[in-house]
């Protein structure tokens, strides 16, 4: 070979190396994701996350359930800005139970045990409306803010039991992102409002929010999806408390809940309505048997 080819290669393995150091200097993936521009129930969570420090997709840098709201005459939080940090919400979900090892979906029906019913605490009492008997525990699959495969558990009233799990299965064949879904606890009832919390959940006895009447909540017959992306609105109450910028439902963003979108047309298949469609108030999370 002459003397110019060895330069050339020589030249082009040069290119190489520094092409390698310049995509090490990269962004690491830990970077809070950057909020719109001029955008300035109680769902407290209480699963304080991190950001992950493994290479891959930017997660937002917040702490759920780490900041009490004072409290308003009515009970509630006060209602204050969205944090940049969660206008774009994404965070890595915690698992509470193991999640699917073949990253399938997976689920089980079963009843209420004496070890979940202990879980349950004061989300049910003999008070409720509804027998510990007519409702069912279910496992699901469900798709995480982070891509992966996770194991949800849900309590709703056995005769939605199945429906609800064909809901679920469409979501994650869809790869609809939710963030949590773990049992309601005494320590989500009990807890002073925080407004970050997206807890996807079902069975809570308590009221309708506003009113004084039984929720369909209380019988088994309601979930609320990703609740900080589709929060409740009615006058100046936002529920979760710092999720108004996700009221602006313009913007669309991962877990949002849209007219006529996947989780609205799954619901529906099993007879669900959805809280976005009402008139005098919004409920974007909310999904009932009952219309309410």
């Amino acid at each position: 070979m002459s003397n110019r080819h060895f330069e050339r290669v020589e030249r082009s393995l040069v290119v190489v190396v520094l092409l390698a150091l310049l995509a090490g200097c990269g962004d690491d993936g830990g970077t809070p994701t950057a909020g719109h521009p001029g955008t300035s129930h109680h769902g407290t969570g209480h699963q304080h996350r991190h950001p992950t420090s493994s290479p891959g997709p930017s997660y937002s840098d917040w702490d759920v359930g780490a900041q009490p709201l004072p409290l308003r005459p009515d009970g509630y939080g006060e209602i204050r800005p969205t944090p940049e940090a969660l206008r774009v919400r994404r965070l890595p979900t915690t698992d509470v139970l193991p999640p699917p090892a073949d990253g399938r979906f997976h689920a089980t029906i079963g009843p209420i045990t004496p070890a979940i019913r202990d879980r349950m605490g004061k989300t049910w009492s003999p008070a409720c409306p509804v027998a510990l008997a007519d409702l069912s525990y279910l496992t699901l699959t469900f798709r995480g803010f982070d891509g992966a495969a996770h194991t949800g558990e849900l309590v709703v009233a056995a005769s939605e039991a199945q429906g609800v799990v064909s809901v679920f299965r469409t979501l994650f064949a869809a790869g609809f992102p939710i963030e949590e879904m773990r049992l309601p606890t005494t320590a989500d009832v009990e807890a002073t409002p925080t407004g970050d919390g997206n807890n996807t959940s079902g069975l809570v006895c308590r009221a309708t929010t506003g009113a004084t009447s039984w929720s369909a909540h209380a019988y088994g017959l309601a979930i609320d999806l990703d609740p900080f992306d589709n929060p409740y609105h009615r006058g100046d109450l936002v529920l979760p408390e710092l999720a108004s910028a996700y009221l602006d439902r313009g913007w669309i963003r991962p877990g949002m809940v849209e007219p006529g979108s996947v989780a609205v047309r799954a619901f529906a298949r099993i007879g669900w309505s959805w809280g976005g469609d009402w008139s005098s108030l919004k409920d974007y999370q909310h999904f009932s048997a009952t219309g309410r």
